[in-house]
């Protein structure tokens, strides 16, 4: 159960109608969010949902909260991705495959990377929580420590700053619509600079 399921569910197991309300409200907000941005009206997905606004708020205090929720399993998506990814033969395209997964979660969502790295974020959103993003970013250092060890990639190459490189190229292409491909070039510029030269 996430932080925000045990908060909204006050510390106790939800009940199995509320547990339907929760997942009704995140798979609603995924697609409205995929459709609309991250700003999509939360009054229209409780709608989509079924349930009133009260029941949306109970669940998810604030829009963050319901990103958040959404996030956590895009996150657990790149997490299953980096485990099937670890025993590749090409340690750097192994890398770079998930850096790609990475930067797709950010553009598919418009918003999102800029929710994602807004600095003064509630504290208690699981998106920018410590705790919430070791998983993903040890999943992709253990890829990153691979290529690394191939001699593939360099060494002063750190796995936040690849998260935050991701996260960059997703806020440009986001700013650039009429541009579809330049979140591509751009990551191929990237790996191009991560690459040890003979």
């Amino acid at each position: 159960m996430t932080r925000n399921e045990t908060a909204a569910a006050g510390a106790k197991p939800m009940r199995a109608d509320a547990r339907r309300n929760y997942d009704r409200l995140v798979t609603h907000a995924k697609a409205a969010f995929l459709e609309q941005g991250t700003n999509a009206s939360l009054e229209d997905i409780a709608r989509r949902a079924g349930v009133g606004i009260g029941t949306l708020y109970r669940h998810f205090p604030h829009r963050t909260a319901l990103i958040d929720a959404v996030f956590q399993e895009e996150a657990n998506a790149l997490i299953a991705l980096a485990d099937e990814l670890t025993d590749a033969d090409d340690p750097f395209e192994a890398l770079a495959i998930w850096l790609r997964a990475v930067l797709t979660r950010h553009s598919a969502y418009r918003g999102i990377a800029a929710a994602l790295m807004e600095p003064d974020r509630d504290p208690e959103s699981n998106a920018t929580s410590a705790s919430s993003m070791i998983p993903v970013r040890g999943a992709g250092g253990v890829l990153l420590e691979r290529a690394q060890q191939a001699g593939a990639v360099r060494r002063d190459t750190d796995i936040f700053d690849l998260m935050r490189l991701a996260g960059a190229i997703g806020l440009v292409a986001e700013k650039a619509p009429e541009d579809p491909g330049l979140a591509d070039r751009l990551l191929l510029l990237a790996a191009d600079g991560l690459r040890v030269r003979a």
